[in-house]
């Protein structure tokens, strides 16, 4: 028979044996073991293709998009100047022809003049003289302004700049074009202020 020592030695062996037994605790390997020790250490990280292609990816993508947004840009400032200078055209529109009706209550007074001269019957008589340079003093007045009148008589009609009021036989002037002036026209900075009232020939009288 064993001693008591013997027996609980005997004991201890059997209980060690079956704790490290192939059922009960299965040797790990390959990946497995590897992670076992990373998980013991600092956390493990994989390598693969994946990661080390990302920084190259990321590094291409921003170098692709770089000329985008100079592109983008480049709009930005070229729309911007056109902005910039589509507002100071219409400013300076607007100076030119903020007057504009003014001025055309003006021609009323030109209109006045210029009849008083024309049915005047004697162009010597100082009065009729002191109205002349009244007249012209007011047309220079107008053009510093940039109101002008323009000639109608001898040309062809335009619906654009004359306003025909009648048509009458002329054997001076060819049909179709001004034998009258009744209402002078007038521009106003190269733009129609208002349009002449004309008389246009129909050809020599039959």
């Amino acid at each position: 028979m064993m001693s008591e020592e013997e027996s609980k030695k005997t004991s201890a062996e059997e209980t060690a044996g079956a704790e490290t037994s192939p059922e009960e605790k299965p040797e790990t390997s390959g990946a497995n073991g590897a992670e076992e020790v990373a998980a013991d250490g600092e956390p493990a990280v994989e390598q693969g293709p994946e990661n080390g292609a990302e920084p190259a990816n990321e590094a291409e993508s921003e170098t692709a998009s770089e000329p985008d947004w100079k592109d983008m840009y480049a709009r930005m400032l070229a729309d911007f100047d056109n902005y910039r200078k589509r507002v100071s055209r219409d400013r300076e529109e607007l100076v030119k022809f903020a007057a504009s009706e003014t001025v055309k209550d003006m021609l009323v007074t030109a209109d006045n003049l210029a009849l008083a001269i024309g049915q005047a019957k004697d162009p010597e008589d100082p009065f009729v003289k002191g109205v002349q340079l009244a007249y012209e003093g007011f047309l220079k007045a107008l053009k510093d302004h940039g109101a002008e009148p323009f000639e109608s008589v001898g040309e062809e009609l335009d619906p654009n700049r004359h306003e025909a009021i009648a048509t009458l036989p002329s054997d001076d002037v060819e049909e179709g074009r001004i034998s009258t002036e009744v209402k002078k026209g007038w521009m106003l900075n190269g733009r129609l202020l208002r349009a002449a009232q004309v008389v246009v020939s129909s050809g020599p009288a039959k």
